[in-house]
């Protein structure tokens, strides 16, 4: 959406997304410190900054719209039609642990859809995004392209982390056993939503997970991303993404997708 004020919703969460990978970058390597969310999750300094950064960002371009952070909660109009969500470092304890698999995350809600999303990269520079339909690669040296998906590598990323709110009817975790994805897929668990951006790209084949994701900070971005891509993109059941807690399967094709599907509804009947 074109602003009177300037930049587009879809470059306000490019600078939003930029903004807080250059913190969580340029703090990595070291030992921030932690604070502890309950049920061993955690955050680190590093999100709490990168979060305040994404929202200066926010707060000077789009002062009106409510957001909602990871980090610090829900602010603004609770039924307001226009919503940010905003994730500053999914995938902290990869960051933690000194490993570099980790994005940042920022959409907007707009009624019922996503309507701008961006996933950054920190360390490698790269930014997905959203804009004019459409789903784009920004490179480090600031050239841009279309993103393709591509089932060609086999490599399905599953998300291992809970809540599994569909259990004992799913558990992507018995996918890994499962004789028809091991003569298939290939399973890989980088436990950072940047692999959901990753099938917008080609770069997987599918990404899998249970849960309810309305208003999620975590996979809002990556699911407007593999919808602009041209990806299928449904709950485990089948049925459209956000509309109860049915997981997501966003897969590179229909072929792929249905492979995926069949195998969730198997272990639902099983």
């Amino acid at each position: 959406m074109l602003t009177t004020s300037g930049p587009t919703d879809a470059q306000v969460a490019v600078a939003a997304a930029r903004a807080g990978a250059s913190v969580v970058r340029d703090m990595y390597g070291g030992t921030p410190e932690r604070f502890d969310k309950g049920a061993g999750d955690f955050a680190t300094a590093a999100d709490l900054a990168a979060e305040k950064a994404i929202l200066d960002v926010l707060r000077t371009l789009r002062p009106d719209d409510p957001v909602t952070g990871e980090e610090s909660g829900a602010t603004g109009e609770a039924q307001a039609a226009r919503r940010w969500l905003v994730d500053p470092l999914c995938g902290t304890l990869n960051y933690a642990a000194h490993t570099m698999l980790v994005g940042v995350n920022v959409a907007l809600r707009d009624g019922g859809r996503v309507v701008a999303a961006a996933t950054a990269d920190p360390f490698t520079g790269e930014v997905y995004r959203t804009g004019a339909g459409r789903a784009r690669l920004l490179a480090r040296d600031g050239t841009e392209s279309d993103v393709t998906p591509s089932s060609r590598s086999r490599l399905v990323d599953l998300n291992l982390d809970p809540p599994f709110p569909n259990a004992p009817g799913f558990l992507a975790a018995r996918l890994l056993t499962d004789p028809a994805f091991t003569a298939r897929f290939r399973p890989r668990v980088v436990s950072t939503t940047l692999a959901v951006a990753w099938v917008a790209a080609g770069r997987r084949a599918a990404y899998v997970t249970d849960g309810d994701l309305r208003d999620s900070v975590h996979f809002s971005a990556g699911i407007a991303l593999c919808e602009a891509a041209g990806c299928v993109v449904t709950g485990l059941d089948g049925l459209p993404p956000y509309t109860g807690a049915n997981g997501l399967v966003a897969a590179a094709d229909r072929e792929t997708h249905a492979a995926l599907l069949a195998m969730a509804r198997a272990q639902a009947e099983g």
